[in-house]
């Protein structure tokens, strides 16, 4: 029997998306092609790295995404100062709404970079991802790393059911330039006492998902994070699962779905870590590297803000 490529997961979920999806308006006014409920499962124990092949993903820019959250950083310029501009598009809107000027999304983050005071008014984000992860503040007014406990808890106590992180931080939703999509992580460790290597898998929740543009860079710095992590802890990464709520594509997405539903997937690349820091604060994109990666051509499409 040959088993299907696993990003047929992926292009399975499109092909659903165009034939039945729940026509919808969504937050953006765009539109959306909404289904409810999809789990993914990728495969990384042999060094298989998702990075989806029917149209090139930028995988160095969604593993210094990671890398960002795992600072617990909120502010734009230092992902601008990486070549990363993925979520200029949220400040530069409240920037324009507020000023009614019409700067370009360049000048504007020439400035963020040029100008302190610039960009700690118009770069920060608010309490997105990273701060939840390693800097919850509680109501007794301690900030929480968790993070650094869920990797304390995989050394001293592999078993527990209660190895995870979230961001859904319900008073300071409000205060975010966008609420938390990939919202929940939940580690396990499978072979504890066999004598064998132990495996630490990642199941990942996520509340809402653009298929099109965000699930293929979501799942990527997933299954980086599920590396770093396992390297850190002695263990060997077993899967991602990835499981999507409100799974959809928007409407000007469509031509992209059929282009990539028309393309054969290829093999994954591996991925190696070539060094082992001392922390898992201590990774930088010159860590990764990735080996094999031979997608066919990216495809361009707006982001719906």
């Amino acid at each position: 029997m040959t088993l299907r490529h696993p990003e047929s997961q992926y292009l399975d979920t499109l092909a659903y998306l165009l034939e039945k999806g729940d026509r919808r308006i969504d937050r953006t006014g765009v539109g959306t092609l909404s289904m409810f409920g999809v789990m993914m499962r990728f495969d990384l124990s042999d060094g298989s790295f998702p990075v989806y092949s029917t149209k090139k993903v930028f995988w160095k820019t969604a593993v210094k995404e990671m890398l960002w959250f795992l600072t617990g950083q909120t502010n734009i310029r230092s992902l601008l100062s990486e070549n990363v501009r993925i979520w200029t598009d949220w400040p530069l809107a409240a920037y324009r709404k507020a000023t009614g000027s019409d700067i370009s999304q360049e000048d504007f983050e020439d400035r963020i970079l040029a100008d302190d005071a610039f960009a700690e008014e118009w770069g920060d984000l608010g309490p997105v991802y990273g701060k939840q992860w390693r800097r919850w503040k509680g109501a007794d007014g301690k900030e929480y790393d968790q993070l650094a406990e869920v990797i304390e808890t995989l050394r001293k106590n592999p078993s527990s059911r209660r190895m995870l992180f979230h961001a859904w931080n319900v008073p300071e939703l409000d205060q975010m330039a966008l609420h938390p999509c990939h919202m929940t992580y939940q580690f396990h460790v499978s072979n504890i006492g066999e004598g064998l290597r132990q495996k630490v898998s990642l199941l990942v929740l996520q509340r809402s998902s653009d298929m099109g543009l965000g699930n293929p860079f979501n799942v990527c710095q997933q299954a980086a994070l599920l590396a770093m992590v396992a390297q850190q802890v002695d263990m060997t990464p077993g899967e991602l699962v990835w499981v999507g709520g409100d799974v959809h594509l928007y409407l000007d997405h469509q031509d992209l779905a059929r282009t990539v539903l028309e393309r054969e997937p290829r093999p994954f690349p591996k991925l190696r870590l070539l060094r082992r820091p001392d922390s898992i604060d201590g990774y930088t994109i010159d860590d990764f590297e990735v080996t094999g990666y031979d997608p066919h051509p990216a495809i361009e499409a707006p982001v719906a803000v």
